[in-house]
C-alpha cells in the first residue's frame, strides 16, 4: 500500500474512534509488527536513493501524527470514563453512616500504664532490657546458685546450652542497671516485661507472661519504705479502701524476704470465692535486697540497701477485671474486649 493510501485511511479511521478500545484497534492497525505505517518503514528498501530521504521523512511525521493523535485522544476518554464513573457512583451524604466497630485498649498493657505512671510519679525510671538473656544475669547475680530448682529445664527455656536463655523474670535488668550505677548512685526503677517459663497454658497458666519488677537502691532503706510504696500502688489500682499486709516468705535474692497480700477487692475483706473466703489476696513476692546481689552488682551492702519486689501483670489484670481465663487477655475477639473499654462504659 502506498504513503497516500495508508495517509488517506488513517483519516477517515481517526473519525470513527468513539472508545478506547476502537483507539487501541487503530494502534494495532497502523503501529503493531505488522502494522500500515510499520509495513511503511519496511518499504524504504525499495524506493530509489534519492527519494528514500523524503519518503522516511514522510513516513515519520505520519508515525508522529498518529503517536500524538493517539496520546491525547486516550487522555480525553480516560478522563470521560473517570467522569461517567464517579457521576455514577456519587456519594449520598444525606444516607446515615455505617458505625465502624472498634477495637479497645488492651486491658493488661492499660494496666502496664497504669502501674508506671504511679511509679514515675515516685520519681522511678521505666527501663527495659533483653528477652534473650544469660545465664550470668539471669540467675547467677541473682544468688541463685547452680543445682537451684528454678534452674531446672522444666521451668527454664535454654537456647543454647546452659548459658544462653529466655529470660524467666525480669531481674535480669534489675542486675543490669545496678551495674550501671557501679556501685556510686540510687536507684529507683521497675521493668515491665514479657517473660518466658516451661508450662501448660490453661486458665490460669501461660508459657508466656508480662512481669513487673521494681528496684530501689540507697542509703537507710527499711521495710516500711517497701510497705509505704506497694500500699500506694494498689490504692491507686484497686482504690482507696485496700489495704496491704506482709507474711514471711523466701526467696534466693532478698533477705528477709516478705509475700505481699491486699484485701479482696470484690468482698472487701468480708471473704468470698475469689479470695478462698480469706479475705485476702497474695500478689507480690518482695524483700529487702540480699547483701550478695548488691556485693555481686557493684554495691557494698555495708553503705547500700534497698528493696526489690516483682509481680505477674496478667495475674493482676485478672484480679482488677475480674477475668477467669488468661487467654482472655490475648483475645482479639472484640465482643470480649468492648467489654473493658472505658468509652464504651460512659
Amino acid at each position: 500500500m502506498k504513503l497516500e493510501e495508508v495517509k488517506n485511511e488513517l483519516e477517515k479511521d481517526l473519525k470513527s474512534v468513539k472508545s478506547l478500545n476502537d483507539l487501541d484497534e487503530l494502534r494495532i492497525k497502523y503501529l503493531s509488527k505488522k502494522g500500515l505505517i510499520t509495513e511503511l518503514n519496511a518499504e524504504i528498501k525499495n524506493i530509489a536513493n534519492d527519494a528514500k530521504k523524503e519518503f522516511g521523512q514522510k513516513v515519520n511525521e505520519l508515525r508522529n501524527s498518529f503517536t500524538t493523535f493517539f496520546e491525547e485522544e486516550k487522555k480525553r476518554l480516560d478522563e470521560e470514563m473517570l467522569n461517567k464513573k464517579l457521576e455514577g457512583e456519587a456519594i449520598d451524604i444525606s444516607l446515615p453512616s455505617t458505625k465502624v466497630i472498634s477495637g479497645a485498649p488492651n486491658m493488661l498493657e492499660e494496666l502496664v500504664e497504669q502501674v508506671e505512671e504511679v511509679f514515675m510519679s515516685m520519681g522511678y525510671d521505666v527501663v527495659d532490657g533483653p528477652e534473650i538473656e544469660l545465664d550470668k544475669y539471669n540467675f547467677e547475680m541473682l544468688n541463685i546458685p547452680k543445682g537451684h530448682p528454678a534452674r531446672d529445664a522444666q521451668d527454664t527455656f535454654y537456647i543454647e546450652g546452659e548459658e544462653i536463655l529466655l529470660r524467666s523474670q525480669t531481674s535480669p535488668v534489675q542486675v543490669r542497671t545496678m551495674l550501671e550505677g557501679k556501685g556510686e548512685k540510687p536507684i529507683r526503677m521497675i521493668c515491665p516485661g514479657k517473660t518466658y517459663r516451661r508450662d501448660d497454658d490453661d486458665a490460669t497458666h501461660s508459657h508466656q507472661f508480662m512481669q513487673i519488677e521494681g528496684l530501689l537502691v540507697d542509703k537507710d532503706i527499711s521495710l516500711s519504705d517497701l510497705k509505704g510504696t506497694l500500699d500506694l500502688l494498689f490504692k491507686k489500682l484497686f482504690g482507696e479502701d485496700t489495704e496491704t499486709r506482709f507474711h514471711p516468705s523466701y526467696y534466693q535474692f532478698t533477705e528477709p524476704s516478705v509475700e505481699v497480700d491486699i484485701t479482696c477487692h470484690k468482698c472487701k475483706g468480708e471473704g468470698c470465692n475469689i479470695c478462698k473466703n480469706s479475705g485476702w489476696i497474695t500478689v507480690v513476692g518482695a524483700g529487702i535486697v540480699h547483701p550478695n546481689v548488691l556485693r555481686m552488682s557493684g554495691y557494698d551492702p555495708n553503705v547500700w540497701s534497698g528493696f526489690a519486689f516483682g509481680f505477674g501483670a496478667d495475674r493482676l489484670t485478672m484480679l482488677k477485671y475480674d477475668i477467669n481465663d488468661c487467654r482472655a487477655i490475648y483475645n482479639t475477639d472484640l465482643r470480649e474486649s468492648k467489654a473493658f473499654d472505658r468509652k464504651e462504659a460512659e
